[in-house]
């Protein structure tokens, strides 16, 4: 596992049944002790400069599809720091080859963390305090696909 919340390895075009549907990458949590993905606010996709609407990404752990919707119900699936989610995107086509620049930020709730901070929480924009057990709410890299 990389340092990096967006992972290089697995970005990639998705292909079904010999038609490229979209494309996916790989996030890591940035949290120590893990969350449910009820917890989980997903923000904004960034990918050149194009945005991705959050309804065109299904996020898959351990190999299950959920859909944002389903994530806000979902009290009892665990995403473990040991774990990669990877995030699949629709896209008819997927991306061309090359190096692609990647922006994407997300962030989770706490049930010890003050409600003031966590009204203040924006899954595209840094916390105005910044806890590095928490990580950085938006990420940015540059990623190949060959």
């Amino acid at each position: 596992m990389e340092k990096q919340v967006i992972q290089s390895v697995g970005f990639r075009n998705i292909c079904e049944n010999g038609t490229v549907t979209g494309f996916q990458f790989k996030i890591r949590l940035p949290y120590y002790r893990g969350v449910f993905l009820s917890q989980l606010m997903p923000g904004t996709l960034f990918v050149d400069g194009e945005r991705i609407e959050k309804e065109d990404i299904t996020w898959c752990l351990k190999g299950e599809d959920y859909t944002l919707e389903e994530m806000k119900e979902d009290f009892k699936t665990h995403w473990t720091p040991t774990d990669l989610m990877v995030l699949k995107v629709k896209k008819p086509g997927g991306l061309a080859q090359g190096y692609h620049d990647l922006k994407y930020g997300f962030c989770f709730t706490s049930s010890y963390m003050p409600p003031f901070l966590q009204a203040a929480l924006d899954p595209d924009k840094e916390s105005f305090v910044f806890m590095p057990e928490f990580g950085k709410h938006v990420n940015e890299r540059r990623l190949l696909i060959v």
